[in-house]
């Protein structure tokens, strides 16, 4: 099924809206977090290789705490960071979110979405499409056994 190219004014791909939702600098924060895996602020500093001040990356860094996005211990006086969540993940929670709105949204419908899909996939890699069948296989499967 060829699904229509058009823009919507002010709508931007799931992918870009979450990345947007953060500054430039949480951005650059949230891919080195992901690289260091359990860092302070001063490994963070090092890091990002940007010349920012100490107070600025701590900020940033608070910021994220208070977003969800790291946790945070205190060890002495400094407090140690780590992701709540990989890269993988959030874009996991994404396409749910986007999936879950579509079917919502066309219940009755839902044969055109379910279609493109399965066309999205198998334009990628064929390989997918066969993935694609075992996920449906195993669900249907545990859905069965419940």
């Amino acid at each position: 099924m060829d699904a229509p190219k058009f823009t919507i004014r002010g709508f931007r791909p799931p992918r870009e809206a979450a990345r947007s939702s953060l500054g430039a600098l949480e951005a650059k924060a949230m891919d080195a977090a992901w690289r260091l895996g359990r860092f302070n602020v001063r490994e963070m500093v090092d890091a990002l290789d940007q010349g920012l001040a100490y107070t600025t990356v701590m900020t940033t860094l608070d910021r994220l705490y208070k977003k969800g996005l790291l946790s945070r211990e205190r060890n002495g006086r400094a407090f140690f960071y780590k992701p709540l969540l990989s890269s993988d993940e959030i874009q996991v929670g994404i396409a749910g979110d986007v999936f879950t709105g579509l079917i919502d949204d066309a219940t009755k419908r839902i044969e055109p979405v379910l279609a493109y899909i399965v066309d999205a996939v198998s334009e990628k890699d064929l390989m997918l499409l066969d993935e694609l069948e075992r996920l449906v296989r195993e669900k249907k499967a545990e859905l069965e056994r419940e």
